[in-house]
């Protein structure tokens, strides 16, 4: 019977599975191949609404960095969870036009 690591907190460990092949680093998929779905969220924030950008396959940093470039267009404040951006207010159209031009595919 052979077990899969789910999660380790140790960083030799980690490193050792990568180096091993058994555990992949971290890459960034073309923004050609990725579909992205942007939408509005209303709900459990007090009626205010949240743009929300998700299906990214990318890395932590670049994840943040196109956030950033987003939050930037937008001239509004934002967040990165997980494999999504949340941008505050409704700029759904703005981030639609936005993440187009840098070659995704949105819905």
């Amino acid at each position: 019977m052979s077990t899969k690591l789910v999660w380790t907190s140790d960083p030799a460990a980690a490193r050792k599975l990568r180096e091993s092949g058994k555990l992949d680093a971290p890459r960034d998929t073309e923004a050609a191949r990725q579909t992205i779905r942007v939408t509005i969220d209303r709900k459990a924030r007090a009626g205010k609404s949240v743009t929300v950008a998700s299906g990214f396959e990318l890395t932590a940093e670049t994840l943040g960095k196109l956030a950033a470039q987003l939050k930037k267009r937008c001239g509004s404040g934002g967040t990165v969870r997980e494999d999504s951006i949340e941008i505050q207010g409704d700029h759904v159209s703005a981030i639609k036009s936005e993440l187009g031009k840098l070659g995704y595919k949105v819905r």
